[in-house]
């Protein structure tokens, strides 16, 4: 009988969510490496650039690969002969090395998680509770498997209830631009198919947490029917051209996973969950013989490649743009941006709409006249760094006050990630704004474009206060122009079109 001791578990938890926080998986890179070697779109080229870029940086400097470092999911089995040293129950344990992860001060991680979700939504402030899945199997070990999920990509996720005969690889054609770019591309669709409505869903998470493999798979020739159903998905929804962050381009996903159940003779239930370009996950094991060791991946396994900006890009002077000058501005231009740079997302545009409706000016020192403001919740900064990583958030989810914000505050343009919705992009048109989007996936080297940051107003909300940044060609792209024209339109369906009339690459 093996004996599991408390500390020994609590601290595998930590030192797992610590490691994937800055290291991604060995065959992550080594498709996103293959997929950017492929790609003839230069905007999906330089975005996957980016993404690699920043996964290198992260791996040297030991800091998160993404601003959202996520809620922890962990699937934990227990073999029944198992014995506990322990005073904690297996949740206590691993909210107890969540804890410990997030609040470690030479990495900080951001608290994301909040209680009472349908009420106040207040921070825990140590990104606590996990979701943990305990499931009771033979032998004499512990086996996790252990994520932290960004919340752009969790909230893409789709679950239906299907007809027995509705086809699969159809729905999912249809669901898959639905998305939008939101869930970070390029990365992987995980797919649960039968069983009931919660196993459905439970099936997508669990398959994310398999080992990448269809670079092999497709080499070796499929053995199954699940096997020809993920090299057809990949395949097709790569035919969409949606590619990297809907940029448009050969690569949308870099792998399909799909885990089945038998179901009920009347059902077909099927859930997508998404992984972003900031998959994070790892498996271990304890025996009972300390804590669980992780080996880092080599300098050398990671592609040469190392972005810099073009030398044609423009550089803009935030402190001096003026709308004139953004009306040049084209859709899928490389802009830098220099100058002071305010930010606000989810939480504070909700306090300044409340504001404006009461006829309350904007706290002391907020102005965005003329100003441009970044949709992002940062980490919290470490050693001499001026703000930790800082990418974007989705923008989406500020289509409800885009108007509100370009109409009472005077605001002139936005930077978050993925598409705007009808609604925000015509509010965009009639005022001559326009929103760019920096890279899902790059937040620290985003971060070191960030020279100074301060706390404006709305301090209690944490990551969601408003800041004001000092940046210094920050890299984006003019995603939305001042005429209304989106390159998540306009990307996407040139190369869906170029896809049917250029022959593919072979993999």
């Amino acid at each position: 009988m093996t004996t599991i001791r408390q500390q020994d578990f609590i601290d595998s938890v930590a030192d797992a969510l610590q490691f994937i926080s800055y290291y991604h998986p060995a065959d992550f890179i080594q498709a996103l490496a293959h997929a950017y070697a492929k790609e003839e779109s230069p905007a999906a080229k330089d975005a996957m650039a980016q993404i690699l870029a920043n996964s290198r940086m992260c791996a040297e400097g030991h800091r998160p690969i993404c601003q959202d470092t996520g809620i922890v999911v962990a699937f934990v089995r227990v073999g029944m002969e198992v014995r506990w040293d322990a005073t904690l129950d297996v949740l206590e344990m691993v909210n107890a090395g969540v804890r410990k992860a997030y609040l470690l001060p030479d990495n900080v991680l951001r608290a994301s998680i909040v209680a009472d979700p349908a009420g106040k939504r207040k921070n825990t402030g140590d990104n606590t509770p996990a979701v943990v899945h305990v499931e009771l199997v033979q032998g004499d070990k512990v086996d996790v498997r252990i994520a932290a999920k960004g919340g752009g990509s969790e909230n893409k996720a789709v679950m239906e209830m299907l007809n027995p005969g509705d086809d699969i690889v159809e729905w999912v054609l249809q669901r898959v631009p639905e998305m939008g770019a939101g869930w970070c591309p390029p990365g992987i669709l995980g797919i649960g198919i039968g069983g009931t409505a919660e196993k459905a869903v439970l099936l997508a998470k669990e398959s994310l947490m398999q080992p990448m493999d269809m670079l092999e798979l497709k080499a070796r020739g499929p053995q199954n029917r699940t096997e020809e159903l993920r090299i057809e998905l990949y395949d097709k929804v790569n035919a969409l051209g949606i590619g990297a962050q809907g940029l448009g381009g050969l690569t949308t996903v870099l792998d399909v996973k799909i885990l089945d159940y038998p179901t009920h003779a009347a059902s077909k239930p099927i859930a997508i969950i998404p992984n972003c370009a900031a998959t994070r996950h790892i498996h271990f094991e304890l025996d009972g013989s300390g804590v669980a060791q992780f080996t880092p991946p080599k300098l050398s396994d990671y592609p040469d490649v190392y972005w810099h900006p073009a030398e044609d890009a423009r550089r803009v002077n935030l402190d001096t743009v003026t709308r004139e000058q953004i009306a040049l501005w084209q859709p899928g231009e490389t802009v830098l941006l220099s100058g002071k740079l305010l930010t606000g997302r989810d939480a504070a545009h909700k306090r300044i709409a409340e504001m404006l409706a009461r006829g309350e000016n904007l706290p002391d020192g907020v102005d965005f006249t003329g100003r441009f403001i970044y949709y992002v919740g940062p980490v919290d900064p470490v050693r001499d760094e001026a703000v930790g990583p800082a990418g974007p958030t989705t923008a989406t989810r500020m289509d409800r006050y885009t108007e509100m914000m370009l109409a009472q505050t005077g605001l002139m343009g936005m930077v978050g990630k993925a598409e705007r919705g009808s609604d925000a992009i015509q509010a965009i048109k009639n005022h001559g704004a326009v929103y760019l989007i920096a890279i899902g996936g790059a937040a620290y080297l985003v971060a070191k474009a960030i020279r100074g940051a301060k706390v404006l107003a709305f301090a209690d909300l944490g990551m969601e206060a408003i800041y004001e940044f000092e940046v210094e060609d920050m890299p984006v792209t003019v995603a939305v122009d001042t005429q209304g024209r989106s390159v998540h339109d306009i990307g996407p369906a040139e190369w869906k079109q170029r896809i049917g009339i250029i022959p593919m690459k072979q993999i």
